[in-house]
């Protein structure tokens, strides 16, 4: 019997990353801490393999049905995590009488869902999560959009290239109130809405109708979809309502901030996960050209349903398949590519001591130095070192040993300059 032939691919939906993967990645990550550390946010991790009870929560969810779980050897259901929330709440709720709220944390995350793959959709992602917990004002929301979008410019992406489409759970409930459908129902209208875009208006009418929804009902329920801007939703739900108040003061704030030209009112942005109870938020390239940029929104009700106490929270999931995507689209694929430090190569093995001292001699002052470790023909090293990553190259020949200077060429202009070699 023959043996099978190894597969070199990784498993579907996974992803290996090679240095060119790796100086997109670092680019988004860069820009990810960068930007949360700016904003005020600590770091913190937690382990990859979770509590399958921790994560399967009720509401039938979709996220639920695509976790990667198992048993170890004693029994136990673990699962590795699809998200990073259940598991911040599980840390707060651990510590929650010695904590100084609010707090403002981050991470990035690993995470997996055995989900249908589609593009900017992957088995396994990255996710850049940040929560504010225990403040109630939407100072917490405005907050986390704020430190989005400088990473986003971080990543080097243009102001006009995306918008954060932002609605408020508690609106689309007043409003399905108005329209007679009973809150019980709620949380089941929320899942099948979500879904629009996903399945056909016929497959959402379906579930609604397996909720005990009449035609009347569900009529009115996608005519609430209608509703463009907040002046439509005012007149539905009543100037005084409280959760168009909230939203009024999100989008003023935001005005501080400098951001509200990045926020649109859309009142179909829902998200699925049942947690959710007030502002939720969207992003978006401008041109939909792809899935959501990042998500998130508040989530009061998560620690007391895992045993907590009552805590306000806000947070954000951002991950990095779609992001890379869209940088790539607007800034082109080899953009990451940012050429730096010296590459270093020598002609004859009398010369290796020169050529190590030298980078040892740059590395010490800070510069970022690629020595080759055997040598080269000037023709292969300069091949070699314009393809690389470093701005300027050294190839040391004997006559720079006996001169004690070597020229250091800038591999885009050509221009040389002399450095001693040294002893």
């Amino acid at each position: 019997m023959s043996t099978p032939t190894l597969s070199f691919e990784p498993p579907r939906g996974m992803r290996d990353f090679y240095p060119e993967d790796m100086l997109w990645r670092n680019r988004v990550f860069d820009a990810w801490r960068q930007s949360a550390v700016a904003f005020g946010f600590q770091p913190y991790d937690a382990c990859v393999v979770e509590s399958l009870e921790l994560l399967q929560r009720k509401s039938g969810e979709e996220v639920s049905e695509q976790i990667y779980h198992f048993e170890d050897k004693s029994g136990r259901k673990l699962a590795l995590r699809p998200e990073m929330t259940p598991t911040l709440a599980r840390m707060i709720a651990a510590r929650q009488g010695q904590l100084a709220f609010p707090v403002k944390w981050f991470t990035i995350a690993q995470c997996f869902r055995y989900e249908r793959m589609t593009r900017g959709r992957k088995r396994e992602h990255y996710q850049w999560n940040m929560d504010v917990i225990g403040e109630e004002s939407v100072a917490a929301e405005v907050e986390i959009l704020a430190a989005a979008a400088a990473g986003l410019k971080a990543m080097g992406m243009p102001d006009s290239a995306y918008r954060v489409h932002v609605n408020n759970r508690a609106l689309l409930a007043e409003l399905l109130a108005k329209s007679g459908i009973a809150p019980e129902h709620h949380a089941a209208v929320f899942l099948a809405l979500d879904k629009r875009g996903k399945i056909t208006d016929d497959e959402i009418t379906a579930l609604l109708k397996a909720e005990g929804l009449g035609e009347e009902s569900i009529r009115q329920t996608f005519a609430l979809l209608g509703v463009r801007t907040l002046e439509q939703a005012a007149e539905l739900a009543g100037a005084d309502s409280p959760a168009l108040a909230t939203l009024r003061e999100l989008f003023t704030l935001a005005g501080t901030y400098g951001i509200a030209d990045r926020l649109v009112f859309d009142i179909a942005v829902i998200r699925g996960l049942a947690y959710y109870t007030g502002i939720v938020f969207e992003a978006f390239d401008t041109e939909r050209k792809f899935r959501a940029i990042f998500g998130g929104g508040r989530y009061d009700s998560l620690l007391t349903m895992i045993g907590g106490a009552p805590t306000p929270a806000v947070g954000l999931g951002f991950g990095d398949v779609v992001v890379v995507e869209v940088l790539k689209e607007l800034l082109g694929e080899t953009a990451a590519a940012e050429k730096s430090g010296v590459v270093i190569g020598y002609m004859f093995p009398e010369q290796r001591d020169a050529a190590t001292r030298l980078a040892r001699a740059l590395r010490e002052a800070g510069e970022r130095v690629d020595l080759m470790t055997a040598r080269q023909k000037p023709k292969q090293f300069f091949a070699r070192a314009s393809a690389g990553t470093a701005a300027d190259a050294v190839f040391i020949g004997p006559d720079d040993v006996a001169k004690g200077v070597a020229k250091r060429k800038n591999l885009a202009t050509r221009e040389e300059t002399e450095l001693p070699l040294g002893t």
